[in-house]
């Protein structure tokens, strides 16, 4: 049986990718949806949003990754905890493998390599650093189970968002309110643009005019 990934509508993942990660994680109101800064894009320009599906190797083992294929649901982000430990956990022919699957992208808390291939495929990564270093295969400690990510809690699921900024994880009971909560944040944004744009100042409009006087 085809495995399906929890059902966020297209419209909802397009107004994720919309607001961006800086606008959710303020709407979001949960310091824990913020993963590790360190991890970051690989590529400049790439976003992906989507369910989560959690996986967790052994440091420099990535035996974990590749049962995950046969596992994942289409349409999912796969969320890699690799205890922070840098090596080549993921490359060209796991991006391939990927794409097959249906998967939409990678974040891990690792490293990857083959970084040209995966631009050039236009595949979404975001990685804790970049390694030539090859992997074991001999353990597997968890696939599709919860786990926390550099303290930020994932379950299968939650909505992972994932852009230039960095990568959130809102839980999957958060996801409608905190899009909600972003969508009237950015609206706000936008007319506090349009008023800077007219000759007011961020002073004013913050409420911070006492504050020329220092």
């Amino acid at each position: 049986m085809t495995n399906v990934a929890m059902n966020y509508d297209d419209a909802a993942l397009e107004l994720a990718r919309r607001l961006g990660t800086s606008t959710l994680y303020e709407a979001s109101g949960q310091s824990t949806t913020s993963v590790d800064p360190a991890i970051r894009t690989v590529w400049t320009g790439a976003c992906v949003a989507g369910p989560a599906y959690p996986v967790e190797c052994a440091p420099g083992d990535n035996l974990a990754i590749h049962i995950a294929m046969e596992r994942v649901p289409r349409g999912s982000v796969l969320v890699v905890s690799a205890c922070g430990f840098v090596a080549g956990y993921w490359g060209e022919v796991l991006t391939v493998a990927a794409e097959a699957a249906g998967v939409v992208g990678l974040v891990v808390d690792g490293g990857v390599r083959d970084i040209a291939a995966m631009t050039a495929r236009r595949f979404p990564v975001f990685a804790r650093g970049i390694s030539v270093r090859g992997t074991l295969k001999n353990s597997a400690p968890s696939v599709g189970l919860p786990f926390s990510l550099a303290g930020t809690p994932v379950t299968a699921g939650d909505l992972v968002v994932a852009d230039d900024d960095g990568v959130v994880i809102i839980p999957a009971a958060s996801v409608e309110t905190t899009l909600a909560g972003g969508k009237t944040r950015a609206d706000k944004e936008a007319k506090m643009m349009d008023a800077l744009g007219k000759g007011c100042t961020t002073l004013d409009l913050l409420g911070l005019s006492k504050w020329r006087q220092i």
